[in-house]
């Protein structure tokens, strides 16, 4: 038997409904007396910002609002949030919204007590100087970003998604309030519960997994394939928002810890380029990916079948591999997204570069069997 010695990072979680209430009381207990709140547009257009806005003047924090992000957050929206943050004299961050705010959260924190620009982070273990304490509120149930060590940055100039990865990313707060899931239309829902499913299987097959991130993995693999149709369906199924969130918390813990693998490093790789968005990115690309990786996986997928179909189990390990894609590519039919990546506006003049760019993308490192540049690009054109 091979023993494995695992590290394991994760802030403090909050959990549960109405939990956006404890922020004060985090914020308090972090050392933060005068907070940035990065978010974006839509959070407050859907009413969460002026609430956490609220509690925050109630419990008397003075506090900053920077609302430009975007879906895939621009190197220079993180430079604009840097000079609020030092011109208003801030002292911590809160990040309240999807991956995007979130991400941004980090980056900007990053750039506040580090010299140059975010891209000199990309890649792994760059930064020196300790970070300002940092809260996050998830309100999407995929990214998991929240509990994590990743920030995910676009580079408009190269067209890339950088990846930026250190443990002191993973923020100090984490507050996963179910209720904030409420407002995403079904389309958001879907596509950020299969980044969450990305991440937990990704994570399961990583060759930096151990047995704790395998347990986070494999719940979070099997509430998603139980509760995510249901989320999708309504906005009001408290039960299945909970479960959602839930699954995101582990998927989150799980690959901040093992790592992730080719399909993030192909999925980077498109949403540098077309600004589109990642999960849908994610669920195009999983089942392609999982083929390619299963000769190195067939144990692994196997046991995730067995996982959510327990008919199965009769079947042969390579049987059983084989249905475990099935049974995620029905999900992502199931969810309406059964086209190609060309409907996001990938050609094949774009395959060459995107297949260079995912090999130097720190997500391949831990993907479980080797690729090379032509791996990449059969991927991408089966993929379109």
């Amino acid at each position: 038997m091979i023993y494995k010695t695992a590290k394991i990072t994760i802030p403090e979680i909050i959990f549960g409904i109405n939990s956006l209430n404890k922020v004060a009381e985090s914020l308090n207990q972090v050392g933060g007396e005068k907070p940035l709140i990065v978010t974006d547009k839509g959070l407050i257009d859907a009413g969460w910002v002026e609430k956490l806005s609220t509690i925050l003047k109630n419990a008397g924090f003075e506090h900053q609002i920077f609302s430009k992000i975007t879906e895939n957050p621009k190197d220079s929206e993180v430079n604009e949030g840097v000079k609020m943050y030092l011109g208003s004299e801030c002292d911590s961050i809160i990040g309240i919204g999807g991956g995007s705010s979130m991400d941004a959260a980090k980056s900007i924190a990053i750039l506040s007590t580090n010299h140059g620009t975010i891209k000199d982070y990309e890649g792994a273990n760059k930064i020196r100087n300790p970070l300002p304490p940092m809260i996050m509120i998830p309100t999407t149930a995929g990214t998991g970003a929240d509990v994590s060590q990743f920030a995910i940055i676009t580079d408009p100039k190269r067209k890339i998604k950088m990846s930026l990865i250190d443990r002191s990313l993973v923020p100090d707060v984490s507050i996963i309030d179910p209720i904030l899931l409420t407002t995403k239309d079904s389309k958001l829902t879907a596509y950020t519960g299969l980044d969450s499913l990305g991440h937990a299987i990704e994570s399961f097959l990583s060759v930096s997994s151990n047995d704790f991130t395998n347990t986070m993995a494999l719940n979070a693999i099997k509430i998603i394939f139980k509760y995510l149709r249901r989320s999708v369906a309504s906005k009001t199924d408290l039960e299945a928002k909970e479960k959602m969130a839930l699954a995101t918390l582990q998927a989150g813990i799980s690959f901040s810890n093992a790592g992730l693998g080719l399909l993030h490093a192909m999925a980077h790789q498109v949403g540098g380029l077309l600004d589109a968005p990642h999960g849908e990115i994610d669920a195009i690309l999983l089942p392609h990916v999982l083929r390619f990786n299963l000769i190195s996986s067939v144990e692994k997928l196997a046991h995730i079948a067995s996982l959510i179909d327990k008919k199965t189990n009769h079947l042969s390990k390579r049987d059983r591999a084989e249905r475990a894609i099935y049974l995620v590519s029905e999900l992502c039919k199931d969810l309406e997204i059964n086209k190609g990546l060309g409907h996001l506006g990938v050609n094949e003049d774009n395959i060459a570069k995107m297949s260079k760019n995912a090999l130097l993308d720190f997500c391949i490192l831990t993907n479980p069997r080797d690729a090379d540049e032509k791996d990449i690009e059969k991927i991408f054109h089966e993929a379109l």
